[in-house]
């Protein structure tokens, strides 16, 4: 039985449109589809060695900011006056504002990875000197 393009593009019943989704449900997939590699592919991490080490620096920095805003407080009637430290009240907390800063280059640093590397160097003969090299034009 054939359908025609009339029938198509008719609405069909909520009875019929289970019965075709079953029919499409029972088809076998072929899962191998795609070609199997044996070699187990080697996953990147999200971020370099570098990230890691520029993000325990700017993390090292907030630490220390916090540390010396820190310091002894007012006990009882006696008031002290190192509260308005200039190191309390302008250095920490620059320093701490310069680690919040300095986080976000640190995510968002991507270093160069050892295919940019190889492919500047494919076209280059380190033997070479740079007086040798002839650049044609267009």
């Amino acid at each position: 039985m054939a359908i025609t393009k009339k029938q198509t593009n008719q609405k069909m019943s909520p009875r019929a449109a289970n019965a075709v989704a079953a029919t499409k449900s029972q088809t076998p997939v072929n899962k191998s589809s795609k070609p199997h590699n044996s070699k187990v592919e080697k996953e990147s991490m999200p971020m370099g060695k570098m990230n890691y080490i520029l993000m325990g620096v700017s993390l090292l920095m907030i630490v220390v900011g916090f540390f010396l805003m820190s310091g002894s407080s007012n006990e009882g009637s006696n008031f002290n006056y190192d509260v308005f430290n200039s190191t309390r009240i302008v250095v920490a907390p620059f320093i701490t504002f310069l680690g919040f800063l300095c986080m976000i280059p640190a995510i968002l640093y991507k270093g160069k990875k050892d295919d940019d590397v190889a492919q500047a160097h494919d076209g280059v003969d380190e033997g070479t000197p740079a007086s040798n090299v002839i650049v044609e034009g267009k």
